[in-house]
């Protein structure tokens, strides 16, 4: 098999060494470049290499670059619903017989090949730091690699590399992985509209309708690393995720105390969110109201395979929200806000329930237990898969390929001095 190009180099960036240093990346081909975790739990479950379905079916092997933030290590070690999808989706390709090249920090792990901008990710280190400076440095790398890959796939957020791969736009797609409805974005995107763009949800899309998208890709999880277990459940409701106002765990606390159900809260505290909790959320905690922190992936099967149902009441317009499929992938319902992708992902009646109301969530905790909890599993198994996933973007990868490449060109982006504003 071809070696994949620009394997196992470190590139120039924040806090670290040049190209030059080839004692550096000795180090980084011998203990990054690869390597696995012992308790690494998102691995795809391994393809024969010599089956057509290893390219899905096209006939190609594809050199794919893959872009990931910064700000945690692909996989993450805890919270990182991005990088995991990311990890994913990386490791599947791997898996399926293509050249896989990640941009990550240099904690990531991979079986493809890993080109580390950073010693390690943001969020895991405490040195004085520039996370724009340092997702430049990456963008410069990957724009200088460009012409080894048939398909760059970015994963940042605000187009923030636009306009560093403006003269590449037809080999690169862009998975936004957040919320759209900034106002500044849709000026941002008219400046550069030949970059394709593959939304999480269709609600996701809403604020750039005429943006050019060429699919929607669900996030998908690992169906292994999800065991259903029959033990007696723990009788609590679960919420987890962020202590943010947008998560709206307020909502989850008075829902619990109405319905007469104990609640537990598994969630990371980040930015502002101190603030908040300490005024929304731990003056009600208490026997019935526990809060326990942040879990890791071994931590989460547990908490939430306890639980008698997830509640998500969010207050925002979530473009995914991966926590609701992995109760999903445990048998557990979800009561979920009517708001952002939800009525994409839960199926009322089925899989969860959709509320628009504290009273309509309380009735709906009451009716959980007349929910199929192997029905549950079944369709997530079938609708969000990781396998799934990373076959539905490599057609799309293939799609793209298969467009004509002059449509970039009668789609430049906008070099006039003329207002940009509507």
């Amino acid at each position: 098999m071809q070696s994949n190009p620009g394997a196992n180099e470190g590139a120039t960036g924040a806090a670290m060494p040049t190209h030059a240093d080839a004692a550096w990346r000795d180090v980084v081909d011998r203990d990054l470049c690869g390597a696995r975790s012992p308790d690494f739990a998102w691995k795809p479950e391994r393809r024969s290499q010599g089956t057509s379905e290893t390219t899905g079916g096209t006939g190609r092997r594809l050199k794919i670059a893959q872009v990931a933030p910064l700000y945690e290590p692909v996989p993450p070690r805890g919270y990182g619903g991005t990088e995991r999808i990311v990890s994913l989706l990386t490791e599947g390709l791997v898996d399926r017989g293509h050249h896989v090249t990640l941009f990550a920090s240099g904690d990531s792990q991979t079986a493809g090949r890993l080109v580390p901008v950073r010693e390690r990710a943001l969020r895991r280190d405490d040195r004085l730091q520039s996370a724009s400076a340092a997702h430049l440095a990456m963008l410069h790398e990957v724009r200088a690699r460009a012409d080894d890959f048939d398909i760059i796939h970015v994963h940042l957020s605000h187009f923030v590399h636009f306009p560093l791969l403006a003269d590449v736009a037809h080999k690169t797609v862009t998975t936004p992985h957040g919320r759209l409805d900034y106002v500044d974005l849709a000026p941002a995107y008219s400046r550069w509209p030949s970059f394709p763009l593959i939304s999480i949800s269709m609600r996701q899309r809403q604020p750039l309708p005429d943006a050019r998208w060429i699919g929607n890709v669900y996030h998908g999880l690992p169906p292994s690393a999800f065991p259903v277990s029959g033990a007696r459940r723990g009788g609590y409701l679960a919420f987890l995720g962020r202590l943010s106002r947008d998560k709206r765990p307020d909502r989850a606390i008075e829902i619990a105390r109405r319905a007469g159900m104990p609640l537990r809260l598994a969630a990371k505290l980040d930015g502002e969110d101190p603030g908040y909790f300490g005024s929304a959320v731990e003056p009600f905690l208490g026997p019935d109201i526990q809060y326990v922190g942040e879990v890791d992936e071994a931590g989460k099967i547990d908490f939430l395979s306890g639980s008698e149902a997830l509640l998500f009441p969010i207050d925002w317009p979530e473009p995914f929200g991966l926590v609701v499929i992995e109760a999903m992938a445990l048998g557990i319902p979800v009561i979920a806000w009517r708001e952002g992708a939800m009525p994409e992902i839960v199926d009322h009646g089925e899989t969860g329930f959709l509320v628009d109301s504290i009273d309509d969530a309380v009735a709906a905790v009451g009716r959980c237990g007349d929910l199929d909890r192997a029905h549950i599993r079944s369709t997530f198994e079938r609708r969000f898969s990781d396998q799934r996933m990373v076959r539905d973007y490599e057609r799309l990868y293939a799609e793209l390929l298969d467009e004509t490449p002059e449509w970039s060109f009668s789609h430049r982006p906008s070099t006039s001095g003329t207002s940009i504003l509507p």
